[in-house]
């Protein structure tokens, strides 16, 4: 399952710079994951510093 990312979402972008397949990016007051494309890899969740990004 893809992960996804929540309200707590600060846009620090530290996520979409760890992603190996580009599935993240830049959404309206978030980031989004492109839930097709990502490969629940977790690296997303590792580095963000509010937890935003979880598996579904």
């Amino acid at each position: 399952m893809a992960y996804v990312i929540s309200d707590e979402c600060i846009s620090c972008g530290a996520c979409a710079a760890e992603c190996p397949v580009s599935a993240i990016s830049e959404g309206d007051g978030k980031y989004v994951i492109d839930a097709a494309t990502c490969i629940d890899c977790g690296n997303c969740a590792n580095v963000c510093p509010v937890g935003a990004p979880q598996g579904e």
